[in-house]
């Protein structure tokens, strides 16, 4: 989910259409729905991609690829792109998973075809700003907007490698293979000055990447961490990430040392707020209130608010002092206050 104007945006699906729905974040009621056709048949779901709101527009990025700009205020669509269809886009395994980029007046979305890595909209009218970033095939993670060696870029997690797309003209800047088992690239990057740290499943591990003048360089890698597609969180100077085959770990980004971990949190996602985690068990759902800290794993408490004893796998939300906990068959607000 995603939170704005007191409504919870989500991408819902019913038969052979996705419904984006807004949703009153103080009673849970219905604001509006938007409907549209994409996939038929679920594949682990439907879409992955979280509604991402800019200026009183919400845009959604759907399995097959296309992608809605819709008036927030009322659901009413304003434009829509297809990736596969205008930009010869080749869609992953899994389908598109990763959310819009909005960064000012451009909406960058990945569809991944010939010379269409990366592609730029202009937010108002959809029309093509520029393309380019390569041929490299979609992953699953959402881009990144970052300034590297002085070059505002795109950090992109793509099937095969991590990538930086200068972000005025398209143009590729560097390329660092980082071929997964399924080609499945899904938690997000998290950049800090000219490092990148990245994270796959399939037993594949983590890295930190140093973007230098000459290109990419590997610092350090291992498999202490391999999270399979939530993305990890960078607080207080270490990593906290969940990892296959169900640990939340705390790591060490100088050297990738874990400096503990605890098992029991499945594919669950997590979150930091006011200096605690809040992770989910992505078995069980049970969602754990953890202190951020890196002298040992310290709980806090735990709830189990939603129905559904598997693929509890969504990423929790804070917004308004409100916690939001999402599985397939159920979504609840919890009050923090």
């Amino acid at each position: 989910p995603s939170v704005a104007d007191g409504k919870v945006f989500i991408i819902d699906h019913v038969g052979a259409e996705d419904i984006v729905r807004a949703i009153s974040l103080a009673d849970g009621s219905d604001v509006w729905q938007y409907r549209y056709d994409d996939l038929t048949k679920h594949n682990y779901g439907y879409s992955r991609a979280t509604p991402v709101y800019a200026a009183g527009k919400l845009y959604t990025v759907s399995f097959l690829g296309k992608v809605h700009c819709i008036n927030a205020e009322n659901g009413q669509m304003v434009w829509m792109r297809d990736m596969r269809g205008e930009f010869g886009g080749k869609m992953p395994t899994w389908g598109y998973a990763m959310s819009a980029l909005i960064d000012g007046d451009k909406v960058i979305i990945c569809p991944g075809g010939s010379s269409t890595a990366v592609v730029a909209l202009n937010a108002a009218n959809g029309q093509t700003i520029w393309q380019g970033g390569g041929s490299d095939v979609p992953g699953y993670a959402t881009p990144v907007k970052a300034t590297i060696q002085g070059t505002e870029q795109y950090v992109v997690f793509a099937a095969k490698a991590l990538i930086g797309v200068d972000a005025n003209t398209g143009q590729r800047l560097w390329r660092y293979g980082w071929e997964t088992k399924y080609d499945v690239n899904a938690a997000t990057p998290i950049v800090s000055g000219d490092a990148i740290f990245i994270t796959s499943g399939y037993g594949h591990g983590c890295a930190i990447i140093q973007i230098n003048e000459g290109g990419p360089v590997r610092i350090w890698e291992n498999r202490e961490v391999m999270a399979h597609f939530n993305s990890p969180v960078y607080l207080g100077g270490v990593f906290f990430a969940n990892s296959d085959p169900g640990f939340l770990v705390c790591l060490n980004p100088s050297n990738g040392a874990t400096l503990w971990k605890q098992q029991g949190f499945g594919k669950g996602g997590l979150l930091a707020v006011d200096g605690t985690i809040i992770a989910m068990n992505g078995r069980d759902g049970d969602v754990v209130m953890v202190e951020a800290t890196h002298t040992g794993y310290h709980e806090l408490g735990r709830i189990s608010p939603l129905r559904g004893k598997d693929q509890n796998w969504t990423a929790p939300i804070v917004a308004d002092g409100k916690l939001l906990v999402r599985n397939k068959e159920a979504m609840a607000c919890l009050a923090l206050k």
